[in-house]
């Protein structure tokens, strides 16, 4: 059988990149196309896969303003010859699924998310940008919007993160979707008996993910907060975190590991699609205070693994944290750690490999 996977990008390694690195493990021998790739990436995490770049690798700067060239990713994805290929799968966060395929081949889309731009955040998105940008959205995503339906249809079956990625992809393509957890490296963390007095929070600085908020909560409640990651808000969070609250920026794996290992607990103040941190988190055997909504009312189990926030204001998650605090000590690490292990990747696989194998026989 010949496979073929479609991914938006490969220039970091973040959750949909370690999805697509799972899947090209199901299918050690499948060919990898996407719009733009960073070598380094490809040699590191996908060896012995061909990987090969629609036009939008060759355009100016690719590699660094893939994302400015975003109208023509449609048009890029229907230029790839697939014709011999009998199964295709598509990894979908980003303009991905919009192949067109021989009638003869199977198209799967594993969706990490609908294009959040396009759709549920959009107003969000609009309110962060500059005025020029923000005038220049409205065509070109209206477009990108037509077209993301349309192209929803070219898709014989639907795997979605989570049961919350699923009710968008019911929302917004009208199809339904299988459930299958994304792949989270377990083995590469383990429970600690270290409890050191921080909070931390780990994830890309952006609007939608809440960050300014996070920072202002430990602002008002002067509690140590330590976050770990970069992205647009990191300027300004800089200015706008008092003392208790140290911004580290980018940090290996390693030293991300370390953090979880010694830190008090996880904080998730924005609605995660599925939210790989928390059950990282847990894989450490540490309790997660997360908002209620999203991805999080899938792993986060109120009062056993964390506790959860039913409001993205200062004054519910200090609540939260609060409670957490109450609880010092009475949330068992073990019992975390086995709630953990159900999200792994050897689990992830085989349901996969699974569910592709009653598809195509």
């Amino acid at each position: 059988m010949r496979v073929a996977l479609i991914h938006y990008w490969l220039i970091n390694t973040r959750g949909g990149e370690k999805t697509l690195k799972a899947i090209g493990e199901v299918y050690p021998g499948a060919d990898i196309y996407t719009h733009v790739v960073d070598p380094a990436v490809a040699a590191r995490d996908f060896p012995g896969h061909k990987v090969s770049t629609t036009f939008i690798g060759r355009l100016p700067f690719a590699k660094t303003l893939y994302q400015k060239y975003l109208p023509l990713m449609p048009y890029a994805l229907e230029q790839l010859d697939l014709r011999q290929y009998d199964l295709v799968i598509s990894s979908e966060s980003g303009p991905a699924k919009g192949v067109i395929v021989a009638p003869h081949t199977t198209h799967v889309c594993y969706c990490h998310s609908p294009m959040r731009y396009v759709w549920d955040l959009y107003p969000e998105y609009r309110q962060h940008v500059g005025a020029l940008t923000r005038f220049a959205m409205i065509p070109l995503l209206h477009r990108l919007r037509m077209w993301d339906q349309l192209s929803a249809q070219r898709v014989d079956d639907y795997v979605a993160n989570s049961q919350f990625v699923a009710s968008r992809i019911a929302k917004y393509y009208r199809r339904n979707a299988a459930v299958i957890y994304p792949p989270v490296a377990i083995d590469q963390f383990s429970v600690s008996d270290v409890s050191e007095d921080f909070y931390l929070s780990v994830g890309q600085l952006v609007a939608y993910k809440k960050a300014d908020l996070l920072v202002e909560a430990f602002n008002a409640s002067g509690k140590p907060l330590i976050v770990i990651g970069e992205g647009a808000l990191l300027s300004r969070l800089r200015t706008l975190a008092k003392p208790n609250v140290r911004l580290l920026g980018w940090q290996s794996s390693a030293v991300i590991r370390d953090h979880y290992r010694r830190c008090k607990a996880v904080v998730l103040p924005g609605a995660e699609d599925f939210g790989i941190v928390p059950v990282e988190a847990m894989a450490c055997g540490k309790p997660v205070v997360a908002y209620g909504y999203g991805g999080a009312m899938e792993t986060v189990i109120d009062g056993f693994s964390g506790v959860l926030f039913t409001e993205q204001t200062i004054g519910s998650l200090n609540e939260a944290i609060e409670r957490l605090d109450s609880r010092a000590g009475q949330f068992d690490r073990a019992a975390i750690r086995r709630h953990a292990e159900a999200f792994s990747l050897e689990r992830f696989k085989s349901q996969f490999a699974a569910h592709i194998t009653r598809l195509m026989t």
